[in-house]
């Protein structure tokens, strides 16, 4: 298995983020003119415009107390978006208005959507100085805040996160969480800790959730998930023995599926077969084992 899998959903913005702008506060606040593009957000659910688009205002619309951050350049405009009171509550499946939209955005819209969905969500969590629980100000365009009390700078925060694929003898573990819909199943994935590899993650991660050892640990792709801001890491391993032992606090069941069914689920589509529903097509999981299923191993 060489070649990577197809565009993979929140990938592929059109922006320039344009360091060199955001790097200079003179350049950067030349650019807060009439030309200037805002991001309109409820919160951080995407307005969208009549013909399923994101909606873009001009700085006017934006909320004078608002923090803005820079998101770059698109067709040679500047592009920002408002900091929301509050940032992200609950887990992503819990917001039904935003995956809505996500359904109807265009590759290029949901990844611009969802690199300002994670940096607004992120200033909006962190005004605060970690250090010394001063109140913090934003800098660098909004990558960056900046604590005035003690000098602390901080940075957006990305959480790396390995999802693998693990196969043995022709066939996939997948896995189910309670909260997944009837009869889905994933590809197992969890943190990356401190100290550890990815490969090593792979490994700790499908032992700790199916008592599984792995070997041979490879890369395959990778996917920004801005719930809240997290880098999905997807690798491919193979199993040294097929005998699960599942940690039902992590997991409801894990099974290992052939060809044949993942290839009858996928072609079911969101419906899915008696046992099994193919992983929706936003999440990298989908893409990962649809990249098996067309490869050989």
């Amino acid at each position: 298995m060489t070649s990577a899998p197809p565009a993979i959903a929140f990938t592929g913005s059109p922006l320039d983020r344009a360091d060199h702008l955001r790097a200079d506060p003179d350049a950067l606040a030349g650019q807060m003119n009439w030309r200037a593009r805002l991001l309109k957000l409820d919160g951080l659910t995407p307005g969208m415009d009549d013909g399923g688009a994101l909606a873009w205002g001009t700085l006017a619309d934006c909320d004078p107390d608002a923090e803005l951050v820079f998101l770059g350049l698109m067709e040679g405009k500047p592009c920002f978006a408002p900091v929301p009171a509050e940032g992200a509550e609950g887990p992503a499946y819990a917001q039904p208005q935003v995956w809505q939209a996500i359904n109807l955005l265009s590759e290029q819209d949901l990844a611009t959507y969802g690199g300002a969905r994670s940096l607004v969500d992120w200033h909006a969590r962190h005004r605060f100085c970690a250090r010394c629980g001063a109140a913090t100000e934003i800098a660098k365009g909004g990558w960056q805040r900046d604590c005035p009390s003690c000098d602390a700078q901080h940075f957006p925060r990305t959480d790396p996160v390995t999802i693998m694929l693990v196969e043995h003898e022709g066939k996939l573990l997948l896995g189910r969480q309670p909260k997944f819909p009837p009869r889905t199943y994933s590809a197992l994935a969890g943190f990356v800790e401190p100290g550890e590899s990815i490969e090593e993650a792979v490994a700790r991660e499908v032992k700790e959730e199916a008592g599984v050892s792995v070997r041979d640990v490879r890369y395959v792709a990778s996917q920004p998930w801005p719930f809240p801001s997290q880098l999905m890491i997807g690798c491919h391993a193979h199993a040294v023995d097929p005998a699960l032992t599942i940690d039902e606090t992590e997991l409801e069941d894990a099974r290992w599926f052939t060809r044949v069914e993942l290839e009858e689920a996928r072609a079911a589509g969101s419906e899915g077969t008696e046992t099994l529903v193919f992983p929706r097509s936003v999440a990298i999981a989908h893409h990962l084992v649809t990249w098996w299923l067309e490869h050989d191993s």
